[in-house]
């Protein structure tokens, strides 16, 4: 098997992929087409996938209400981010969602019951200031979609304080749920979707991928964090910042200006620095969105 720390960074590359993906299928494909199409991929990895390591009880849990939960915060935080992904650039919209570790330091303390010190407050501080280099409230650059990936990383953060709470549950069976659950709901609500527009067939085709990359993502997440305690990996989840400013420089023409590279270096800084501070065990997440 390969070294964690590559399929980790494997992981990013794939996860970054489904952000341009999305990115180019959301101008022209309504947000629960893609939504659908992106937890469908994952739902068909992840039973087989279950299956093999869990036998057919796959889908036991010993908390249901919690896996629901959890699953439902995951919907919310990809719509959430492919809608920001319709307006903002791909570097930009990628840095403002990295806050959640910092989002996450911070409710650990309400949520997990764990001690929240001052130099994590202003750790955090510093973190969220790099939202202001990026988003620029009041100038001509802001734009109401950064509020949106705002409250992306908020619940992101909850989602994965979640995570924590489900030790007692195998990571392939809270792998299965996050899909199915995403599945689900965006099958309800697929028949209020606008119809497929008539599109080239290369958008089809990555429309189809992007499920099945996100899934593969999260597989190789699993694996890496089989051999490797989460917090010596977590802080190279930043290295997707480096993909995001290439595909968006390849894909889109965009580049970012110096002062959102300020902000993207603020928060990784800080999400990084909070990060290794509050490593245990059981700090780890499956999903991003």
């Amino acid at each position: 098997m390969k070294s964690p720390i590559f399929l980790f960074i494997l992981s990013g590359i794939c996860f970054s992929t489904v952000d341009a993906i999305a990115k180019i299928l959301i101008q022209d494909i309504s947000l629960i087409t893609i939504i659908w199409s992106r937890f469908l991929g994952q739902t068909l990895i992840a039973i087989p996938i279950a299956w093999y390591f869990l036998g057919r009880r796959f889908w036991k849990t010993e908390n249901l209400k919690l896996q629901l939960f959890r699953s439902c915060l995951l919907v919310a935080t990809s719509a959430l981010f492919f809608t920001g992904l319709h307006w903002l650039p791909l570097a930009e919209a990628s840095a403002i969602t990295f806050t959640a570790p910092i989002w996450v330091a911070i409710l650990s303390g309400p949520i997990l019951g764990e001690r929240v010190e001052l130099k994590d407050w202003l750790v955090a501080g510093v973190g969220f200031l790099g939202i202001l280099f990026i988003a620029r409230p009041g100038s001509a650059i802001f734009h109401i979609a950064a509020t949106l990936l705002v409250l992306m990383a908020f619940l992101n953060a909850i989602f994965q304080l979640s995570t924590r709470k489900l030790v007692q549950d195998s990571a392939y069976t809270t792998f299965f749920y996050s899909g199915l659950v995403g599945l689900a709901i965006s099958s309800i609500l697929l028949p209020y979707a606008e119809p497929l527009p008539s599109l080239p067939t290369f958008q089809y085709v990555i429309l189809g991928m992007i499920g099945i990359l996100g899934g593969i993502a999260h597989l190789l997440i699993v694996l890496a964090f089989y051999t490797t305690r989460p917090y010596k990996l977590t802080p190279l989840v930043y290295l997707q910042l480096l993909w995001a400013v290439g595909y968006g420089y390849l894909i889109f023409g965009e580049l970012p200006d110096s002062l959102s590279i300020v902000g993207m270096v603020l928060i990784a800084s800080s999400g990084i620095w909070l990060i290794w501070n509050h490593r245990t065990p059981s700090t780890y997440n499956l999903d991003k969105k």
